[in-house]
């Protein structure tokens, strides 16, 4: 009877046909928001949607002061027979210990020794990681924010030439730079840095220039001290003033070494304004590339680098906004 009184109100009540459809349509709607949430299902947006909306992990930095710098003067004019000629720019009196033919698994040995067993605070306790594997030791006193240029030297007694073809098992120069004061190392996060220079010689001559630093903190770690590529700082890129044939001499060696891939890269203009708006102040680092060329309103919106067109995989900010609220009211 029940089906036959339903039969019989369908053919005479288009409503209640309405009234099932919309009843139909109420229930699937519960159904699929219940099931999805609020957000619409990833098969039903906009292609465009989704590329703005992939999300790009940000690091969280903690900022720690390095009392040390160390660049090379002059390093068209350096060599294993010449010498060569360091500009040390430190916080705090310091020691500048220059290493000589130190051994390159031995010096990684002594970085892995500072995490697990001992820090590295010291020219001593470096010299007793290495097992004392290099060929001279040079040391040097460093007054603090004095800027002095050293000259190192290897001894002629020693008759090095060159230190073998690449692959080497010795790095040509290994400067440590340490707090000569023992209170200071109580201040600062960081304790020491190394430096891993390659000098050239009759064997390899690839331009002189630092291969690697290493800052190593109070915490048992070290930290691969990287070049940020920034487009308002021409320092970043290469010099445009050697000249072509020695540019593809150097790139060519360090294709040879393995090295071609961060110390090649090509030319960046110079802007203090993001690359992409050319309004906002360049704020944001990319990884793995380091390029550091967008604002805080542009990094949102980019999966990949614009500059190299690399895959964005985190970021972090030079400068949090509290920071920059307190420069705009330092110009104003």
């Amino acid at each position: 009877m029940a089906a036959v009184f339903l039969v019989t109100l369908y053919e005479y009540s288009p409503l209640f046909y309405i009234a099932v459809v919309f009843t139909c349509f109420i229930v699937t709607t519960g159904l699929v928001l219940g099931w999805f949430g609020w957000d619409v299902p990833v098969i039903l947006r906009n292609s465009e949607e989704t590329q703005f909306k992939t999300r790009v992990f940000k690091k969280q930095m903690r900022q720690v002061k390095n009392p040390f710098g160390l660049e090379i003067a002059n390093p068209s004019s350096a060599s294993i027979s010449t010498g060569i000629t360091l500009t040390t720019d430190c916080l705090e009196d310091s020691l500048l210990t220059c290493y000589w033919g130190c051994s390159v698994q031995k010096l990684y040995e002594a970085l892995q020794k500072h995490v697990y067993c001992f820090r590295i605070s010291t020219p001593q306790t470096l010299e007793d990681a290495l097992y004392s594997e290099y060929l001279h030791r040079e040391q040097y006193f460093i007054k603090k924010d004095s800027k002095e240029e050293i000259y190192c030297q290897l001894p002629k007694d020693t008759n090095i030439e060159d230190f073998g073809t690449v692959p080497r098992s010795r790095y040509p120069l290994v400067a440590l730079l340490t707090l000569a004061d023992e209170d200071d190392r109580e201040i600062y996060d960081i304790i020491s840095m190394v430096s891993a220079i390659h000098i050239p010689d009759k064997t390899y001559k690839l331009s002189c220039r630092i291969l690697c630093q290493y800052l190593l903190p109070t915490q048992g770690q070290f930290h691969d001290l990287k070049q940020l590529y920034m487009s308002a700082n021409n320092n970043a890129i290469p010099s445009s003033s050697s000249s072509p044939e020695g540019e593809s001499t150097d790139r060519s060696l360090l294709e040879k070494a393995g090295l071609s891939e961060s110390e090649a890269e090509p030319p960046e203009e110079s802007s203090k304004d993001c690359v992409v708006c050319q309004n906002g102040t360049v704020n944001w680092v990319l990884l793995p590339c380091r390029h550091t060329c967008l604002c805080d309103g542009c990094v949102r919106y980019f999966q990949r680098c614009p500059m190299c067109r690399q895959f964005v995989q985190e970021s972090f900010a030079l400068h949090s906004q509290k920071e920059q609220e307190k420069d705009k009211l330092k110009t104003l």
